[in-house]
């Protein structure tokens, strides 16, 4: 009994820190696109980490020293996930909205769940059902209408256009990826440690394409109050908390489960766009937007019965 309420208490807190996730991940997104013209992408990216990490490594340090034996033995599983998940899918995110509106990439990234669900059929073997299987068609439907601006026959001009939906898109697989890869990761790796190992990583990994868009694009931008709020925002919320929150939520409740909650980021984001940004949704927003929901509500009913295994 003891131990069913103490589940009920945790799966209650993972619920509780998943929202506050979304809600800071749709906050990233806004951010994002108001300084898209201000600050370059991958330079937002790169001192958003090198904030993360300068906070973090003093609380880490420790336990990244005393866990060096493990993390020896799996590095490059966890540079994996360091590219997936701090590397790759901010940054796309960055590079998409610099031609993108908020609203736009916010929708596309609601259907990650379904991703998440064929990720995890994928490398795991977990059942797929007929149900989630049209969930999943449904929604696609959905972010074709979203790229096209609902004249679907234009769809391919659309996606060469350079407007940013194949950058979010790839954001979209490469968050998937990273959360179905947080089953696999060290058990003996505390939830602190392996952000931080992850966040110095990543970085890293950023910090070739960022010399190269200082060095040979160059690109540049001021260091002002603007600047640093909007590089303090990310650095802290949209890394820190959000991706602590995360990693806790997927190992409480799994990643298909939590990939759920990733349709509140929607909701967040196009209540700060319109504030914040002045974005208004048209009709196509809330065709894509109604396929993509319907896709999600209709693979989160599933059926005992899996066709695909």
């Amino acid at each position: 009994m003891f131990n069913q309420v103490s589940l009920k208490k945790a799966e209650w807190l993972a619920y509780f820190l998943l929202i506050l996730t979304t809600l800071f991940w749709g906050g990233n997104f806004i951010v994002a696109r108001a300084v898209h013209t201000e600050i370059p992408p991958l330079a937002l990216a790169w001192w958003r980490w090198l904030l993360a990490m300068l906070i973090i490594l003093p609380f880490a340090g420790q336990q990244l020293w005393n866990a060096k034996h493990i993390i020896k033995a799996h590095w490059f599983k966890l540079s994996l996930m360091a590219l997936f998940g701090v590397t790759g899918f901010n940054t796309l995110v960055y590079i998409g909205l610099q031609t993108l509106p908020a609203s736009n990439g916010i929708l596309l990234l609601s259907a990650c769940p379904l991703f998440i669900l064929v990720f995890s059929w994928w490398f795991y073997g977990d059942a797929i059902s007929s149900k989630q299987i049209i969930g999943l068609a449904v929604s696609l439907a959905g972010i074709s209408v979203l790229i096209s601006q609902g004249q679907p026959s234009q769809l391919l001009n659309q996606l060469g256009s350079g407007n940013g939906n194949l950058w979010v898109l790839a954001a979209v697989f490469s968050w998937a990826i990273y959360s179905v890869m947080l089953r696999s990761r060290p058990t003996d790796l505390s939830g602190l440690a392996f952000f931080a190992l992850t966040v110095i990583f990543g970085w890293l990994q950023l910090t070739p394409f960022y010399l190269y868009e200082l060095l040979v694009q160059e690109r540049n931008f001021s260091f002002n109050l603007t600047s640093l709020l909007s590089i303090g925002y990310v650095g802290l919320f949209a890394s820190i908390g959000a991706f602590l929150f995360w990693n806790r939520g997927v190992e409480v409740l799994s990643a298909s489960r939590a990939g759920y909650f990733i349709h509140l980021i929607p909701v967040w984001g196009l209540i700060l766009a319109s504030i914040f940004l002045g974005e208004q949704l048209e009709g196509f927003h809330w065709a894509g937007m109604l396929l993509i929901f319907s896709g999600i509500i209709l693979a989160t009913f599933i059926k005992k019965h899996s066709i695909i295994h």
